[in-house]
């Protein structure tokens, strides 16, 4: 597949032209000396059958960035998608996507996704193929239609991200083009390559194309003012962003008095486990070129780098960090990428951070090493990071993921060191089967979560995978491809106490009408629960199964929804007694600009224990239910007005309170533990002019608030009261503008 692309390449590099104009209309003289690509095959349903709709591109290098245009047949017969869309948009809707690496050596690539309505999107692809939209880009595009095609002009500047410099005068990049069909679900791209598959952004086709170089200086100032309608004050903020990039071997972000905003509302979460819920970031300066400092793990969201740490909750508990000012550097040096990220937070609880990165491509294999190192003053506290991380592809069937890391930890002069370690291996096998291997290894002292983030240490797991996929399906089935999964796997902590053992069968389902269907059981045996008592002791657990599926249908006519369902067992009751939850969100369309969606959600577990003090644990019958509500106006193409509401209450009965023994079993206990409810509430609305691009107003109410109770209450009770929640109550204005050089 790789030759016949390099072929094929060749044949149809004629060389660089002249600058194109992004107005979508693909001008046969403009794009003559381009790269035409034909060739587009199935990825979805992963066939790699010729696509059924007629799809072209073309590709060339200018001086002002790489130049890339779609045509899309696309006849009446077959539904078209015209829903506008906001910025880094999920819907399915007809669209193109661009995925480059700039340097060809599947550490980095940028996905850059244009919708038929001039919707866009734009994501950072990490680890072969993951996904992270944090990251807003500056780059041009265009649409246009003409009959029964829909065509796209796309334009990345050279400055969009950090690149080496090539050598005799050639840089070699590697990517990707497709298109999906947003009422069939189907995808079609060039070359072949899926990130359904292990290796994804290594499989991308390798062109070579001259060496252009762009420099930019960007200043993005900022200024907002909040009036906080709860405590009767204001707050007037400034600050500034700068982007400089003098040539294509590095590039410096930087940022003075950085905003958190308020102009992004996180997801309520009430959570009362020992693992720290995860939130992504969507501050510019942290998301702007942040895949160099990519280092994760198999294990859910954990990474070296957590850029919420920084301005996040003081070591003093007196609100947010206030971060004075930040830098990171990237660039490279030879065959060799390094990055260099700096913050510090101001006051006597302020914490600086550091991180140092480094990677090195290989023929069929890279190297990287990261270094990262907070000092937090106020409590007496240094911590250190390093690891090590390497990617190698033997074969072309055969992908190793290995990682070690290890952590330095002094608190008031008490040293604690420790390791970790995963072993990550995939191998795609004849007639669409695939195996999976995975090991870890996280000590009992291993501590990265000063500036990282990792859901539990003490921990030591593997498993091993088996997967089939059925990519063509008869004509009469409703599935276009389905894919089981098979899994077995095991959990000790690190001092051989058995944590879990489960069985694990899958099954992923693309629909024919572009809808997705999915559904898991799980076996899992018994074991012991070792960090619900926070350290004081370890529980005895019986076996127990979960049973869950979900359901999307993108949008038809006026109607768009999603379900989901789960039935479970747990706690000490094993599988005598079962429990359920249920989630149904319907989306109605008023036009294709303006949507609103009404979310209902209800959970209901009839043994949740709750740790309450030392070894004292709760057994509680839990029922919680869940309102959710939105309304989207794409007013024009530069206004948008977005309201958003979650309200969620929670009751919690007690039945029985328990002591953990030594022996790890639960003794029924007299001491006096509380029924318990809980409401929380989140309300924004937000109004956004796009005055220029990455320049923005922001007009902003939010309110919200949280209240537990020492007595229980019916949840749908508790939905409705938590309408009254005021803890926070404020109106942000935010006005920030970049300035090009």
């Amino acid at each position: 597949m790789r030759l016949r692309s390099l072929l094929l390449l060749s044949a149809l590099w004629a060389g660089p032209t002249g600058a194109v104009e992004i107005d979508g209309r693909v001008g046969a003289d403009e794009w003559r000396e381009a790269r035409h690509v034909q060739a587009f095959v199935q990825t979805q349903p992963l066939t790699q059958a010729p696509a059924t709709l007629p799809t072209e591109a073309w590709v060339m290098a200018t001086p002002e960035g790489l130049a890339v245009a779609f045509r899309n047949v696309q006849p009446r017969d077959v539904e078209w998608t015209r829903q506008k869309v906001q910025r880094d948009f999920s819907e399915q809707v007809d669209r193109v996507n661009l995925m480059v690496d700039f340097d060809g050596d599947g550490r980095t690539g940028y996905n850059f996704t244009v919708a038929s309505t001039g919707g866009v999107a734009d994501a950072v692809i990490t680890n072969e193929r993951e996904f992270n939209d944090d990251w807003d880009g500056r780059w041009s595009h265009a649409v246009h239609e003409e009959g029964d095609a829909w065509t796209v002009e796309m334009l990345i500047p050279w400055y969009i991200a950090p690149m080496r410099s090539g050598s005799d005068g050639t840089r070699r990049i590697t990517l990707q083009l497709d298109r999906v069909v947003g009422s069939t679900g189907e995808r079609v791209a060039w070359p072949g390559a899926s990130f359904e598959r292990p290796r994804y952004l290594s499989d991308f086709a390798p062109i070579d194309i001259p060496v252009y170089s762009q420099s930019l200086l960007a200043i993005t100032p900022y200024v907002s003012g909040l009036h906080d309608l709860v405590g009767n004050a204001s707050d007037l903020e400034g600050g500034v962003d700068l982007f400089w990039k003098p040539n294509g071997q590095f590039q410096l972000t930087a940022t003075l008095n950085p905003d958190f905003g308020q102009v992004e509302s996180d997801d309520l979460v009430i959570n009362f486990s020992a693992t720290e819920t995860f939130v992504s970031d969507k501050r510019p300066f942290f998301t702007e070129n942040q895949g160099i400092f990519g280092f994760t793990t198999p294990s859910d969201y954990s990474q070296l780098l957590y850029t919420r740490r920084v301005g996040g909750p003081a070591d003093d508990g007196d609100g947010a960090g206030d971060i004075d000012a930040a830098v990171k550097l990237n660039g490279s040096f030879g065959a060799a990428k390094y990055g260099v990220f700096l913050a510090d937070e101001s006051g006597d609880a302020g914490r600086t951070f550091g991180a140092l990165r480094l990677v090195r491509d290989f023929d069929n294999q890279n190297l990287g090493a990261m270094l990262t190192r907070v000092e937090r003053p106020f409590l007496d506290r240094e911590a250190t990071v390093l690891g090590v991380d390497h990617n190698w592809r033997p074969t072309e069937r055969v992908s190793v993921e290995s990682r070690l890391i290890g952590s330095d930890i002094d608190m008031a002069g008490e040293e604690s060191r420790d390791s970790g370690a995963t072993v990550f291996v995939n191998f795609e096998m004849d007639d669409a089967w695939r195996q999976q291997w995975l090991a870890m290894h996280f000590g009992d002292a291993l501590q990265l979560n000063d500036f990282g983030y990792l859901s539990r240490n003490d921990l030591n797991y593997a498993h091993w995978q088996v997967q089939r996929r059925f990519a063509d399906q008869p004509a009469g089935s409703r599935f276009q491809s389905t894919d089981w999964r098979a899994r077995i796997s095991g959990t000790d902590n690190d001092h051989g106490l058995r944590l879990q053992r489960q069985f694990r069968l899958s099954r992923e389902g693309r629909l024919r009408d572009g809808s997705f269907e999915y559904a898991q059981v799980n076996i899992n045996g018994g074991g012991f629960e070792d960090r619900l008592t926070r350290g004081n002791g370890a529980l005895a657990v019986p076996g127990n199964f979960n049973a869950y599926y979900e359901y999307d249908r993108p949008r038809q006519g006026n109607w768009a929804w999603e379900m989901s369902a789960e039935a479970f067992s747990g706690g000490l009751e094993g599988n005598d007694a079962v429990g359920v939850a249920a989630e149904f969100e319907p989306t109605y369309f008023f036009s294709d600009a303006l949507s609103a969606s009404v979310g209902i959600e209800y959970l209901q577990r009839p043994d949740w224990l709750v740790w309450q003090r030392d070894n004292l644990i709760g057994s509680f019958e839990q029922r919680s239910a869940g309102l959710s509500a939105g309304l989207e106006w794409l007013v024009d193409e530069r206004q948008e007005l977005r309201v958003k509401l979650q309200a969620i209450g929670l009751d919690a009965d007690l039945r029985q309170a328990y002591r953990v023994a030594a022996n790890g079993q639960a003794v029924a206990s007299s001491d006096p533990v509380d029924d318990f409810s809980v409401r929380t509430l989140g309300f924004q609305v937000r109004y956004r002019y796009e005055l220029a691009p990455l320049s923005y107003l922001y007009i902003v109410y939010g309110r919200g608030g949280y209240e537990g109770q020492p007595f229980s209450e019916a949840p749908f009770d508790l939905v409705e009261d938590s309408f009254r929640l005021r803890d926070d109550e404020q109106l942000l204005v935010k006005l920030s503008y970049r300035f090009e050089i």
